[in-house]
């Protein structure tokens, strides 16, 4: 038995979706052909060389790796997304915990994200009774030796779900493209509910993360994009590179000749291709200091995009489009 008291989750009161409002639907997502308006001419010339390098690094044969925050999800550019993936574009899309249930719920119902303020405060906020099903088929997949992502992304694609179109987690597992998710225990509405099973979910996270490291692996001449992950992507990136290199050291090769890229809202003052100083609070903005610094110092190459991922996946893609 715990030394500490539990809270007992059969307590809970579960609603259906059908009561919640959602702040999205399905009509929101961006069309294929959507051209957003410019960035500024900085930003344009760097998603320029980003969408060339994508492009390399399919003619090459490398990784490209694309870590994300659920944010990107709710951006609306699924159609872009896809996209990249089923043209070799990007080769492996990771999601913190929040994305799939957006992307499982986009499917489901062709709607999602509720209002945390107006929810929380009446105690129902997370507490949907379809969002829990992606917990026994976590479990179930985890059982059967799959990833999170995976799991996911398998029942989406084999479901009769009237948008799973436009899941980025179905498409994973159609085109053979890893999509894979990242946890922390504790920071999804999936964990509130009492069918969640911690256990199986640890398993299929940590596969997920090792095929991030078998990923970067490959990533000599690929690229590393992360977008709106101030902290998962950089962390779960870091410790596979360093797997990744250990081995590589042992056999002789190196991982260091590629191109990382952070997508974020927050604006860098100064020279982000050196470290900021302690004094400076955004020294402990994770992507500066790992993501365009410190992994690229052996001979790889930095870029940071500031803009609203609305206007920033789908520029990428364009700019792929343009040199392909």
């Amino acid at each position: 038995m715990p030394l500490y008291p539990q809270f007992d989750r059969s307590r809970l009161k579960i609603r259906p979706l059908a009561e919640r409002v959602h702040d999205l639907s399905h009509e929101t997502l961006l069309p294929l052909d959507h051209v957003p308006a410019p960035l500024d001419e900085c930003a344009m010339r760097d998603l320029a060389t980003l969408g060339a390098r994508l492009v390399e690094a399919r003619r090459r044969g490398a990784a490209v790796l694309l870590l994300m925050g659920a944010h990107v999800i709710r951006a609306g550019v699924a159609h872009q997304l896809i996209d990249l993936m089923e043209r070799g574009l990007v080769t492996h899309v990771g999601m913190n915990g929040a994305g799939p249930i957006h992307d499982y719920e986009m499917a489901r119902i062709g709607a999602t994200c509720e209002s945390v303020a107006r929810y929380i405060r009446s105690g129902e906020f997370g507490l949907w009774r379809e969002t829990a099903e992606m917990n026994d088929i976590v479990q179930q997949g985890a059982a059967a030796g799959m990833g999170l992502g995976e799991s996911l992304g398998r029942a989406i694609l084999e479901s009769d779900f009237p948008y799973k179109e436009t899941s980025v987690l179905a498409a994973g597992v159609r085109l053979g493209v890893p999509v894979t998710v990242h946890i922390g225990v504790g920071y999804d509405i999936t964990h509130e509910h009492p069918n969640f099973d911690a256990a199986s979910y640890g398993v299929a996270s940590y596969r997920d993360f090792l095929t991030v490291a078998h990923t970067v692996n490959q990533l000599e001449g690929g690229a590393f994009l992360c977008f709106g992950s101030a902290v998962m992507g950089p962390e779960v990136y870091l410790k596979a590179l360093s797997m990744a290199r250990n081995v590589a050291h042992q056999e002789g090769r190196q991982i260091a000749h590629f191109t990382t890229a952070a997508f974020d809202l927050i604006r860098i003052e100064g020279e982000f291709q050196q470290e900021a100083p302690k004094s400076n609070p955004q020294y402990y903005y994770r992507p500066w200091k790992t993501i365009l610094v410190r992994t690229v110092a052996d001979g790889g190459e930095s870029f940071y995009v500031c803009g609203d991922h609305r206007h920033t996946l789908p520029h990428l893609r364009l700019a792929a489009l343009a040199v392909e």
